[in-house]
């Protein structure tokens, strides 16, 4: 059993999303796909995890393909499937999607794999392949994990820094992460993201912030109540798509469309 498999063994998404820290990153990525939306918009997610957003939009009548590495994966995804949701579940690899013909989606989810995906050329695989199973004029939403956020938490607030330098996963002048497959998780930075729209035949729409604050005020938004809650969430849409505070966040969402 591989990092990626034990890590997902004892997360699951669903979980992840509950607390009210965890729906700011679900309720930004759910409202910036419905804005590509339309009806009859087919959807396709890519490293699809417990299937939180494939059921989602299957709910609301969409016709959702879910793909998934993780065993594990796939059968939370059909633990949690409804009956009346259009939805069909593939076991699949990011990086060979050759089971699906091209140029059938409307939007395509690709809101995991680039968490787990080390080279660059994994990185492009994807990317190309997303881009392949889409429509012309068609939405990429890619998801990625970033550095600083990373960095702060992990290294500073938790004590790790001194490890993360000994253990050559963090540079201790230019402060660069690196990650190997045992470390599960790939980080970036805003620029590690624009070098690789660079080679891709898509343009952006928008970058946004999925999280921004909430890895670090995770303990005070999960004991709002619901009306600051609220207020929260919007002002977190006002600056969410702020350059000047996107890359300090811990995830990012990066929305194309296909040339």
């Amino acid at each position: 059993m591989n990092a990626l498999e034990t890590f997902y063994l004892t997360h699951d998404e669903h979980k992840r999303f509950a607390p009210k820290s965890g729906q700011v990153e679900f309720l930004t990525t759910v409202r910036y796909a419905e804005k590509y939306l339309f009806p009859g918009a087919k959807i396709l997610e890519i490293g699809a995890g417990s299937g939180r957003y494939s059921h989602y939009f299957a709910k609301k009548g969409y016709c959702v393909d879910a793909v998934e590495l993780l065993d594990v994966n796939i059968e939370r995804i059909r633990s949690h499937t409804q009956a009346g949701e259009e939805i069909r579940i593939f076991k699949g690899n990011a990086l060979n999607l050759a089971f699906l013909q091209s140029e059938q989606y409307d939007i395509v989810l690709l809101l995991g794999p680039l968490y787990h995906l080390y080279t660059q050329k994994d990185q492009l695989t994807a990317l190309h392949e997303s881009l392949r199973l889409l429509k012309k004029g068609g939405i990429l939403m890619n998801a990625y994990c970033l550095a600083d956020a990373a960095i702060l938490t992990a290294g500073f607030l938790k004590g790790y820094t001194k490890s993360l330098i000994e253990r050559k996963l963090l540079d201790p002048i230019t402060f660069k992460t690196h990650s190997e497959p045992e470390d599960v998780f790939q980080l970036f930075t805003v620029s590690d993201i624009n070098r690789l729209n660079a080679q891709i035949p898509a343009r952006r729409l928008t970058l946004v912030g999925s999280d921004m604050s909430a890895e670090f005020l995770k303990d005070t938004i999960d004991n709002m109540d619901d009306e600051t809650f609220e207020i929260y969430m919007r002002y977190h849409f006002t600056v969410c798509e702020r350059e000047d505070l996107i890359g300090a966040g811990n995830h990012a969402l990066d929305i194309l469309r296909k040339d």
